[in-house]
């Protein structure tokens, strides 16, 4: 496992600093900040507002886009403030310092941050908040703190003495924070670690939630955007006569980055910009090519400049020439799209110096930052409200989007709604890299290995997004790159090559091409030297206790060795990811056409301790359902730099009917919290692979694996 939170922190806290952002105080959204003014809210700390009436308000600081933060962050606070979930409400956080992910240095939801990064945050503060309120119950009653407790919104005395949170947190906000307040043992947690029901199921299933594509707003008007269909590309000019004469358009306006084309309905606006004729400078992009994408990033791997991932252990020369027999292998993970059910949009409104910003994004401090950057404001005069995310996946970290509606709303002088079509969604995202991998093994006598090179090539994202400098390790690049097995001579390799791709962090990021070569890898040299795959993982996790116990679980409740049905095989696969440790074993057939069936998926997880066991669970099947796609169906190609995949009719989503059965053995843990957002996604990747080889003879190492790939193996 490498240890790079430093260095991720380093570079996005460098970068938000970079795209303008800067750490703003605390402005409380909507009617939160209304009852603030009218004296009717008090707020002890930046994530506890307790009104009153006895309403408490907790705030996540970080955005919900199904994967139960909006539960998960206020379980964290509502244990040690000692309410029930079902007193608290939850909303979103301003843009804030306070806000900041310490992980990545930066407000940013990703990375499988947010329960790892909130863990002791969020419990400290609602202590804090606790021991306020029982502080102030103790000098109104005159009394000793020791004599009092705090539960389930009141704070209780002797004599029979209560009182309300909401009736002392006006003179509680007035105290001292304590720094240190004492937490509570984990053995005696009531809320964390126990199943509990999502407190955003009711709006979303009622229709009252609000995503950003629900936005409105007093006198607000649509937009829709026309783009270069190369990437990069710049709009020569363009000619709008015909669409500003149709019902309901107000404007067709060059941005930045395209045409805009602004009516009092989005379908007016769409049906407009299908009569706006654009000519393009396609630049550079226009020479791309999914060929030269992947033979230059090969090429790369053989020549380009080697940036060393961790220390080289051993003497991998010397072991490899001496070694019984050399194995080499290369792997090709394809440029992958984020498609996130809701497309990217997102609500502005300028109104001169002052700019509302609502919608879904991932990244609250770039977003207010790029907008200022763009418009030549200060960010203070910027105010945001994330809305619920239709997905995102890391899609919703960039920020193109953002600041084109704000550009829009100042060029019409209204507040604008701006939503993307599919096809310009899909045709203009920030790619998952392409990577090629590229691994040597030395083994022993006896089929172990003794040696292994591993080398990746890619497409740093952290480079473009943050600005990362030239040939300098990005460790975003380097996750799953080094494994858990004990093999005495080790070096990792990294080369960065820019494809010319506009590239974006994505679900699992690099975990997932470095995850499928290692474990392929894996699978192939066993069967080099003759030996069951999971029996010749198990031989190498001697002192590994993490590692070999999921492996053992997930290859228990899969029933590893025991006869399957006919025309099925099993394959299995394991990755340490963002502290978290999993052993999946996939269950696979072939279609009549050829193609792979995954009939059953069985996952072993170690996340440490866990804040909800139910959210877990949800993010091991969203995860795995996500890999199952990307294995099996899903490429982003391009020919003269233009992205041929644009609907889901062309980039195929995972059906229903092509889910497969997943069951999930969860490890009971007192470690620290692990990150399970993405880690399930990255595993599913090898193990299909390996299921595919036990199954048909073929490996398949470039992936997706098709039929036609399994025809032509």
């Amino acid at each position: 496992m490498i240890n790079t939170s430093t260095s991720r922190r380093s570079f996005l806290k460098a970068g938000a600093a970079s795209s303008g952002g800067l750490l703003m105080a605390v402005t409380l959204p909507g009617t939160l900040g209304q009852a603030m003014a009218a004296g009717t809210l008090h707020t002890p700390n930046a994530w506890v507002h307790i009104a009153d009436d006895n309403t408490i308000t907790i705030l996540s600081a970080h955005s919900e886009m199904g994967q139960g933060v909006y539960t998960s962050m206020p379980m964290l606070v509502a244990e040690e403030l000692n309410v029930d979930m079902s007193q608290i409400k939850v909303t979103d956080a301003p843009p804030g310092a306070v806000y900041v992910n310490a992980l990545l240095g930066a407000q940013i939801t990703g990375g499988s941050t947010s329960v790892r990064g909130s863990w002791e945050k969020l419990r400290i503060a609602g202590a804090q908040v606790r021991e306020m309120l029982i502080s102030a119950a103790a000098a109104e009653w005159n009394v000793d703190r020791s004599q009092l407790k705090a539960d389930k919104g009141m704070v209780l005395g002797p004599n029979g003495k209560k009182a309300t949170y909401g009736s002392l947190a006006g003179a509680a906000s007035k105290l001292p924070v304590p720094e240190k307040p004492a937490l509570k043992d984990p053995k005696d947690f009531r809320i964390v670690g126990k199943r509990t029901k999502r407190v955003d199921t009711p709006a979303k299933t009622n229709g009252t939630a609000e995503f950003g594509i629900d936005v409105k707003l007093p006198g607000m008007v649509y937009a829709t955007v026309q783009q270069c269909p190369v990437i990069g590309g710049k709009v020569k000019s363009f000619d709008g006569a015909q669409a500003k004469g149709m019902p309901g358009v107000q404007a067709v306006v060059q941005i930045s980055d395209g045409v805009a084309v602004v009516a009092d309905s989005w379908w007016r606006a769409k049906k407009a910009m299908e009569t706006v004729k654009v000519q393009w400078d396609e630049g550079a992009g226009a020479a791309l090519s999914t060929a030269s994408v992947i033979d230059g990033t090969r090429q790369a791997a053989k020549s380009g400049k080697v940036i060393a991932i961790t220390k080289p252990q051993g003497d991998v020369a010397a072991a490899l020439k001496g070694a019984a027999k050399v194995v080499e292998a290369e792997y090709v993970s394809p440029m992958q799209s984020h498609s996130p059910l809701e497309p990217m949009n997102f609500t502005a409104h300028v109104q001169g110096d002052k700019i509302l910003l609502i919608g879904p994004t991932q990244f609250q401090q770039g977003a207010q930052g790029a907008v200022a950057a763009a418009l030549k404001a200060k960010p203070e005069d910027i105010t945001l409200k994330t809305t619920y995310l239709g997905g995102g996946f890391g899609r919703r970290l960039e920020l193109d989007f953002v600041v084109q509606a704000a550009e829009i709303s100042k060029a019409v002088g209204k507040p604008v709604k701006l939503l993307w079509t599919r096809e310009e969604d899909m045709m203009h995202d920030y790619y998952r890299p392409a990577g090629v991998n590229q691994l040597k093994a030395g083994l022993d006598a006896n089929g172990m290995p003794v040696a292994m090179h591993f080398k990746v090539a890619s497409q740093s994202v952290t480079q473009r997004a943050f600005g990362l400098p030239k040939d300098t390790l990005d460790p975003f690049m380097a996750e799953a790159a080094v494994t858990g097995y004990n093999i005495p001579n080790t070096q990792h390799d990294l080369i960065i090559h820019d494809t010319g791709v506009r590239v974006g962090y994505w679900r699992a990021v690099s975990h997932s091409m470095n995850a499928f070569a290692n474990e392929s890898f894996i699978d192939e040299l066993a069967k080099t030297a003759g030996q069951d795959p999971y029996a010749y993982r198990m031989k190498m996790l001697a002192g590994k206790t993490r590692y070999a116990n999921v492996l053992k679980l997930a290859a228990e409740k899969a029933g590893w060795g025991k006869p399957l049905p006919k025309g099925h095989a099993h394959g299995i696969a394991l990755m340490e990811g963002y502290d978290s440790y999993l052993a999946e074993v996939a269950e696979v057939s072939l279609n009549k056409d050829g193609s792979v069936r995954v009939h059953k998926v069985t996952v072993a997880a170690d996340v440490g301790h866990m804040v909800n066991p139910d959210t877990v669970e949800a993010q091991l099947q969203s995860s795995i359902a996500f890999g199952v796609g990307a294995v099996l169906k899903h490429q982003i190609t391009m020919v003269n730099g233009r992205v041929q995949e644009t609907n889901y009719n062309s980039y195929e989503p995972v059906r229903m009917y092509e889910s497969p059965q997943i069951d999930i053995v969860l490890v009971k843990s007192t470690e620290k919290p692990g990150g399970i957002g993405e880690p399930g996604t990255a595993v599913a990747a090898p193990a299909i692979a390996n299921a595919v080889a036990a199954l048909t003879g073929k490996r398949v190492r470039s992936l997706p694996i098709t039929a036609d790939a399994l025809r032509t193996a």
